[in-house]
């Protein structure tokens, strides 16, 4: 997937609005994507006019899953039509959270594959995340994803 501008990133993902978390992808590769997302006023999770702990959590881990994701697609597939996906996290094993961002502003999400393990039924790994908002750290964690082909 070369041209990431080209790419709607919500056809890669099973989640739908108001669940998305991902707006945008900045740059992928096979073992690191950064991606943006404005959270909209009425996101839920909107905490009197802050974006929540668990909704930053849910950012990263879709974030996150694009990384392996990616890999059951060909690259030139920008529409997300070869395949379908379900992911799900299946550990947090650390996660620190230093801030909650206004909605109506604009997140970076950046994430690195720790570990990968593929077998015939899925792919689990472990990835580590950190969020910023204009260069100011907001979370950092690392998750183990579950992520599996539907047949």
């Amino acid at each position: 997937m070369n041209n990431v501008e080209a790419l709607d990133f919500s056809n890669f993902l099973p989640h739908r609005a108001p669940f998305l978390m991902v707006e945008k992808v900045l740059s992928i590769g096979n073992d690191h994507v950064a991606t943006s997302y404005t959270i909209p006023k009425t996101s839920i999770f909107n905490d009197h006019g802050y974006f929540n702990e668990a909704g930053l959590v849910e950012n990263a881990a879709q974030t996150c899953s694009s990384i392996v994701g990616k890999s059951y697609f060909k690259d030139d597939d920008l529409q997300g039509e070869g395949t379908k996906l379900i992911g799900f996290i299946s550990a947090i094993k650390k996660v620190n959270i230093y801030a909650c961002p206004k909605v109506e502003t604009t997140i970076t999400t950046k994430a690195n594959l720790i570990s990968r393990l593929d077998t015939e039924a899925y792919s689990l790994c472990t990835i580590a995340c950190t969020t910023t908002q204009d260069d100011k750290e907001l979370v950092s964690c690392e998750l183990n994803l579950v992520i599996r082909e539907i047949k």
